[in-house]
């Protein structure tokens, strides 16, 4: 397959060396256009992965079979605009990244759109991708036309396993925005690893109420214990690693809350839902942001 990844942090470097091993042909779209890309990567299992690959062709844009989204969220909608006139219409696009709510914020298009949520843990670190732990990776059809293209979760599957199609990913992204809303604004107040939340269960609990209620009037169903043992089992898989939030932090970057827990609560107040312990989170990481972004009209990484 031709393939554009846009957005080129850990995740999306993760991907480039995935599909160019199965020969696809792949090249990056960065906002700042520049005709090369190096991918340097160190794997869980020893192995290494360096190589440079093309990026900003245009005519390799047109001619893409698939346009793999890797931005952050708040990132998404700006850059999708932005190509949408240079994209095939047939062209499906697969969003992967954190947090809900990007696809209601660009303009309508008649491409195939496809969610995608991932538990591969990957960090950056002086131009280097850690890819520290393994994980699965769920897609699904968000509209109409791309509910035929689930023979594209096997494709990635032989890449970069595991990779799962599912008829209701929506469902899917709810417990993983569920897992986002506690890991990773705890992690902020705690300045801690994933995994030192364990020592931190009651305030877990208490989000997961939170959250377990507006899930349940979005029509998703499951019990609160049920949730509170999924994300400990997310705390516990990925112990080791510091989160994309306190690193976007550390790194005085805009974070992903407004689609985190900004989605939650949008949800909330549209069911009349007070969440009281999961908006002061939200509060207090804003006013973190605002510490470093009122300084700055610029936004150190803000989209590569």
């Amino acid at each position: 397959m031709k393939i554009t990844v846009l957005g080129c942090g850990a995740i999306g470097k993760l991907w480039f060396a995935a599909l160019s091993q199965q020969n696809h042909h792949v090249q990056g779209w960065l906002r700042v256009p520049q005709p090369v890309i190096s991918v340097q990567i160190e794997k869980f299992n020893g192995q290494t992965f360096n190589q440079q690959f093309p990026a900003n062709d245009e005519k390799h844009l047109a001619e893409s079979e698939l346009l793999l989204v890797c931005l952050k969220a708040w990132q998404v909608s700006d850059a999708i605009n932005h190509l949408a006139d240079k994209l095939s219409p047939h062209c499906p696009i697969l969003l992967l990244h954190n947090g809900m709510g990007t696809q209601e914020e660009f303009a309508p298009l008649p491409n195939p759109i496809l969610l995608g949520v991932t538990t591969h843990g990957a960090y950056r670190k002086n131009g280097i991708v850690y890819h520290k732990s393994q994980g699965i990776t769920h897609i699904g059809a968000i509209t109409a036309s791309a509910a035929k293209l689930s023979d594209l979760a096997d494709t990635l599957h032989l890449a970069l396993p595991d990779v799962a199609w599912h008829n209701e990913i929506h469902a899917i992204s709810w417990m993983k925005l569920a897992v986002n809303c506690v890991i990773n604004p705890l992690t902020v107040i705690h300045e801690c690893k994933n995994g030192d939340l364990r020592h931190h269960y009651t305030q877990i609990q208490i989000l997961c109420d939170e959250i377990h209620e507006v899930m349940e009037h979005d029509s998703i169903h499951t019990t609160k214990q049920t949730l509170i043992d999924y994300v400990m089992n997310v705390i516990e898989q990925t112990s080791e690693n510091y989160s994309s939030m306190l690193q976007d932090i550390w790194a005085q970057r805009h974070t992903e809350i407004d689609y985190i827990t900004g989605f939650l609560m949008r949800r909330a107040r549209t069911h009349g839902l007070p969440i009281t312990e999961n908006t002061a989170i939200y509060h207090y990481i804003k006013r973190k942001e605002e510490e470093y972004e009122r300084l700055s009209p610029y936004l150190p990484g803000s989209r590569q």
